[in-house]
């Protein structure tokens, strides 16, 4: 190897392990950066490691030096500072619409960016809370596939489903396939994505939850829509139609009418056992969080869903409701 080639070899070993072992609270002895230069076959002086250092400066990368014990080198500013990868990792996490694979997958090329000791900390962010999360492995990619539609002005064609009693995909329109102008995407109502489009058969603005798709297809038909879609505000459309809840959680028994599956396989997740009550109905027993604004959602839902329960839920829910009215 020539002294050029050596010389270039060494500032890249010395920049990784500065990168994926050096942070503040473990800094990197020069007798460490040594060791690790001879491992390689590279030959060096403590005094070259500071002209080393200078150049890796000049470079961007912030490199400092601390005396004392523990002292040595490390990386001070970084691209993103830990706080900002917790709070990634935790959206990832928290990501209905991201698998269970695919986040760790995501979350360790998150910990890539930082030092290995401040990795483990994003480690203990993944277990914060046990989130529900979409069995659908293709969201990521129809993500990806609608962006580059919206980019370029294209249709999409996809099949829509539902789940029935036994979590099976049931399509709609007999499995035919749907043909949507898409004007934007949005991630709400418990982290799940919508597309918002054009449907081309009704003739009116729809929105479709992208973890529902399947066969998505980036088209060469150029966008359609009427006047609503010119002046098109996603924010306004997103208020209207999409909303979020919190208190004290209690094991309760719903009573549904199958039309409701889907909507409790959202708020309950895929794991959730769906228990057949004669032909139309079906029972499940979770556990909720119990507050006026669940006891608000359960009643929006309508006669079709039941809180079977103990006497406690049924005078809670009076309470409740009287305090409301005295308001």
């Amino acid at each position: 190897m020539s002294k050029k080639s050596n010389q270039k070899a060494k500032l890249l070993i010395l920049r990784e392990m500065l990168l994926r072992q050096g942070d503040e609270e473990h800094p990197i002895p020069t007798r460490e950066l040594l060791e690790e230069l001879d491992r390689h076959g590279i030959p060096a002086e403590r005094k070259s490691i500071y002209s080393d250092m200078e150049i890796l400066r000049e470079t961007g990368l912030d490199v400092q030096f601390r005396k004392g014990k523990p002292g040595g080198w490390f990386v001070g500013e970084r691209d993103f500072e830990l706080p900002e990868l917790k709070l990634l990792v935790d959206a990832v996490q928290s990501c209905r619409f991201i698998s269970r694979r695919k986040s760790r997958a995501l979350i360790r090329k998150l910990e890539s960016l930082t030092s290995v000791g401040q990795a483990r900390q994003l480690q203990r962010q993944v277990y914060v809370e046990d989130r529900v999360k979409t069995g659908n492995e293709g969201v990521y990619y129809a993500i990806d596939k609608l962006h580059t539609a919206i980019a370029g002005g294209r249709a999409v064609t996809f099949q829509y489903f539902d789940y029935n009693v036994k979590k099976e995909k049931v399509f709609r329109r007999e499995g035919k396939r749907y043909t949507v102008s898409p004007y934007g995407l949005i991630w709400g109502d418990e982290n799940f994505y919508y597309l918002v489009g054009w449907d081309h058969a009704l003739g009116e603005l729809r929105h479709y939850r992208v973890d529902r798709m399947a066969s998505l297809t980036v088209t060469g038909l150029p966008r359609r829509g009427d006047g609503s879609c010119e002046n098109f505000d996603l924010v306004q459309y997103g208020q209207k139609h999409f909303h979020m809840f919190s208190g004290r959680e209690a094991k309760i028994r719903l009573l549904c009418e199958n039309r409701f599956v889907n909507v409790m396989l959202d708020r309950f997740g895929q794991e959730v056992m769906l228990i057949p009550e004669g032909e139309d109905r079906f029972a499940l027993t979770v556990d909720a969080v119990v507050s006026p604004q669940f006891y608000g959602w359960l009643f929006g839902l309508g006669t079709g869903v039941k809180l079977t329960d103990p006497d406690w839920a049924a005078a809670e829910y009076r309470a409740m409701l009287a305090e409301a009215i005295e308001r």
